[in-house]
């Protein structure tokens, strides 16, 4: 049962960054993105969060650090999909690496910076999404499935909305009565079922009543 909800999980996912890559441009497959750019660019980002500078203190942000892994997951799902000819076979190709069980104690920060820069640098050399090191990386911080599932729909939903209602234009409003629209994302997202098949649509419907209700 496990694995036919983590397959439902991945080709949820993975259809919804197709849609959200049609929106940017409806002929994405061809436009020969580097997603594996972007991967290690977020790399980056990601060991700032761990803390790598030996000149001042700083402890890990987990939270911060799972963010910036579902950032790179992103990336992934594209390229990905981009080396399938359907959802259903990148989710196949997923489903035998991603959804096992994870770690509950994180690793230590200087072993998890080298994991990353393993990760990067394989993606680096193959210019493709390292699905096992990904796997690892998720390993390596705790990060589960479901969990993953959850705060990405969250941060595509999102994105989707903003787009539909006139960010690339400059009219949507960001603050609602006082309050930035992640803000209300979250709490949104509390009240709904992740393991609901609609979990994406209601979500954004949510989003939606919310903001016609307050902005």
């Amino acid at each position: 049962m496990d694995n036919v909800r983590n397959s439902e999980m991945l080709r949820a996912m993975l259809s919804l960054q197709d849609a959200i890559n049609q929106k940017i441009n409806i002929h994405w497959r061809q436009a020969q993105n580097p997603w594996y750019r972007a991967m290690w660019s977020e790399c980056a980002e990601l060991i700032d969060h761990i803390g790598w500078k030996w000149w001042k203190k700083k402890a890990p942000d987990l939270g911060q650090v799972k963010l910036e892994i579902i950032d790179i997951w992103h990336f992934g799902l594209s390229a990905t999909l981009e080396q399938h000819e359907s959802v259903d076979s990148a989710a196949l190709a997923l489903s035998a690496k991603i959804g096992g069980p994870a770690s509950t104690k994180p690793l230590p920060p200087n072993e998890l910076i080298e994991l990353v820069e393993r990760f990067a640098s394989k993606v680096l050399e193959t210019k493709k999404f390292d699905i096992d090191g990904f796997a690892e990386l998720m390993n390596g911080v705790g990060l589960t499935l479901i969990e993953l599932f959850e705060n990405y729909v969250q941060k595509n939903v999102l994105n989707k909305f903003r787009q539909d209602y006139g960010y690339a234009e400059g009219t949507y409003i960001k603050i609602w009565d006082g309050r930035e629209d992640n803000e209300w994302l979250v709490d949104l997202a509390s009240k709904i079922d992740a393991k609901n098949p609609l979990y994406a649509d209601l979500l954004y419907d949510s989003l939606s009543e919310t903001y016609k209700k307050l902005k």
